[in-house]
């Protein structure tokens, strides 16, 4: 039987529509998986329903993820925020935590995540995290902007056997302080955290690049994946 593996959805605000990248479905396929966009709603009946029916969920790149959720102050230099898709993914992340349901976050994924069980994140590196590294890489997507580093003792390792991998990158807010429910997996150059996973549960991890743009010709994006879908 194929694993059903719930997508949180991209909005746009100007338009008033759901959206998706390609990317995050067609990467799920390759692995005989079947994607499930969300609809963006807080109503816990059809949550409920989505959490029953999926093995898994992953949880997309996006909007920022708004200040309130890590109780902070709002600065000047944060994008725009989803409310709406704030509360839906902590609905969504905390009931599948508890019931071990296997969850990858890319991007905004691994932001929220964090945020969500009591880190804080960078509102924007460009402003209050200096760097030489680049974080935020012109097109095409699916080639190296930096490399990170791989824990020896993370499940990432175990899944690529290296040390370091290079990564794409595309993003202007990242973690700054880690939630005590997370480890580190990965980290930049510069010190910044870009992987981290859940010791306690099976399968509950996060990555700051982007597989869903590299996964056709980066070996070590299609490991990632594979091992998401196998561990439903």
């Amino acid at each position: 039987m194929r694993k059903v593996i719930g997508i949180m959805p991209l909005y746009d605000d100007e338009k008033e529509s759901y959206w998706m990248l390609p990317g995050y479905m067609k990467m799920l396929e390759a692995e005989n998986a079947i994607p499930l966009m969300l609809p963006l709603t807080e109503n816990p009946k059809e949550l409920d329903y989505f959490l029953e029916i999926c093995g898994g969920f992953l949880l997309t790149g996006g909007h920022d993820v708004s200040p309130s959720v890590y109780q902070a102050a709002r600065e000047p230099w944060c994008g725009q925020c989803c409310e709406l898709r704030d509360k839906m993914e902590a609905y969504i992340l905390k009931k599948a935590v508890d019931k071990d349901k296997s969850i990858l976050g890319i991007c905004r994924g691994i932001q929220f995540m964090n945020a969500c069980f009591g880190g804080t994140l960078y509102q924007d590196l460009e402003k209050e995290h200096e760097s030489s590294v680049n974080h935020h890489m012109d097109p095409p997507y699916n080639r190296t902007a930096h490399e990170v580093t791989v824990s020896k003792t993370a499940p990432l390792y175990d899944i690529l056997r290296k040390e370091t991998i290079g990564v794409n990158s595309y993003h202007h807010q990242a973690i700054r302080k880690l939630s005590p429910a997370f480890e580190i997996m990965a980290v930049a150059e510069d010190g910044l955290i870009e992987g981290i996973y859940m010791p306690s549960h099976k399968y509950i991890a996060g990555v700051q690049w982007h597989p869903e743009f590299s996964y056709e010709t980066d070996d070590n994006s299609r490991k990632l994946i594979k091992s998401f879908v196998d561990s439903i």
